[in-house]
């Protein structure tokens, strides 16, 4: 089958992942913002995004091209400094169709965030979190950032991605999450 990745970025860590995630599995890596992707073209996609305020940024573009995005297996790939567990889950879920959801293979990657490089807005909105956040390593990366990014944590997506490649397009929706 032929796929492709598709992502959207706001600090570059999802863009990173998607450029790794692509040539590590021999696939194109469209921006959805920036690059004209024709949904037809492909048999699977992973879907690249980052987390922002509890939602992940990739939600609008989803919900546009849903009716096309239900007829093909999709890899979520979900980008933030929250590790895998339900916290995570439920902003994925408060984001999603729930059908959409129970059909993807959602694999959560942890990014990077530079205080350096944010907007102002972001900045004064992390500083907010952080001094309302009851847990102090969460609120210390929201005041101070943090840097999860690792090319290893790759292999799952790429795993299920050629896995996708190697069979037809009725088998594809079998395989389990990774």
């Amino acid at each position: 089958m032929k796929g492709a990745v598709l992502y959207t970025t706001k600090y570059g860590s999802t863009a990173e992942y998607a450029g790794w995630i692509g040539e590590a599995a021999e696939l194109p890596v469209l921006n959805v913002q920036k690059d004209n992707v024709d949904l037809d073209a492909y048999d699977f996609l992973i879907l690249a995004t980052p987390v922002i305020y509890y939602k992940l940024l990739i939600t609008d573009w989803v919900q546009e091209n849903l009716a096309k995005l239900d007829q093909k297996p999709v890899i979520m790939v979900t980008v933030s400094g929250a590790p895998p567990g339900p916290k995570l889950d439920a902003w994925v879920g408060d984001s999603l169709p729930t059908d959409f959801i129970a059909r993807a293979k959602h694999v959560a990657l942890r990014g990077r965030q530079v205080p350096g490089e944010l907007s102002w807005f972001d900045r004064m909105m992390l500083i907010i979190a952080a001094w309302k956040n009851p847990d102090p390593v969460a609120s210390e990366e929201e005041l101070k950032g943090f840097d999860y990014m690792d090319r290893n944590s790759i292999a799952p997506v790429v795993a299920l991605a050629r896995k996708y490649q190697l069979c037809t397009p009725a088998a594809a929706q079998d395989f389990p999450v990774m």
